[in-house]
């Protein structure tokens, strides 16, 4: 089937990737892997750009690192959301009292953008199968609109140790992402880009 892929990507990094030694992924690869049978047209890769914090300034640089392998994926788009972070007063812990101000980051956008791009894509008719890898029940509305009144089936790549009870029901398919198939979908060590040659970090 004429298949496009819809990517939570920090669904997808924290529900299998992170603290792994799976952080180099080729997410084309991986979806080859567990769609064999499908024909692959398009993949969206929906992501924010993340900001430094004190206490871990180079999580910007790391988030580069990683996305820099994937726009050689000559089928694969990013579209970015954005980060909001501002100041709120939330309750201590029950062991303390009163209120403190914390700096609160909020990801903005990325889950409207998915459910956005997976409507017009399929009002357009731009697949036969919609494939979405991410665990997020709030996607349930436009999973259903995909499927009743488009009438096109949509299939689960579930990052995350269970699938979401209130997907289930409207999706032709749930399979999880396992380590196996992520042990198996790793870039290359050494890549080449416009730029010339990039390698994998020696830390992941």
């Amino acid at each position: 089937m004429k298949t496009n892929i819809y990517i939570d990507g920090f669904n997808l990094y924290f529900g299998c990737v992170k603290d792994t030694p799976y952080k180099w992924l080729d997410v084309a690869k991986m979806c080859r892997l567990l769609l064999p049978k499908d024909n692959i047209q398009r993949i969206k890769y929906f992501t924010a750009k993340v900001k430094p914090r004190p206490n871990d300034l180079s999580q910007p640089i790391r988030q580069a690192t990683f996305w820099r392998p994937l726009r050689t994926i000559p089928n694969l788009e990013i579209v970015e959301g954005s980060f909001l972070s501002h100041e709120v007063m939330m309750p201590r812990s029950p062991i303390g009292s009163g209120y403190v101000r914390v700096v609160k980051t909020e990801e903005k956008g990325s889950d409207v953008n998915l459910a956005t791009h997976l409507l017009l894509d399929g009002f357009r008719n731009e697949y036969e199968l919609a494939v979405i890898v991410s665990n997020d029940s709030d996607l349930l509305l436009p999973i259903q609109v995909v499927t009743e009144q488009f009438g096109k089936p949509v299939g689960l790549l579930n990052p995350q140790k269970d699938p979401s009870i209130k997907l289930i029901p409207h999706v032709m398919f749930v399979k999880n992402i396992r380590s196996n198939v992520l042990k198996n979908s790793l870039f290359p060590a050494v890549i080449s880009d416009k730029n010339g040659q990039f390698s994998k970090p020696a830390d992941w």
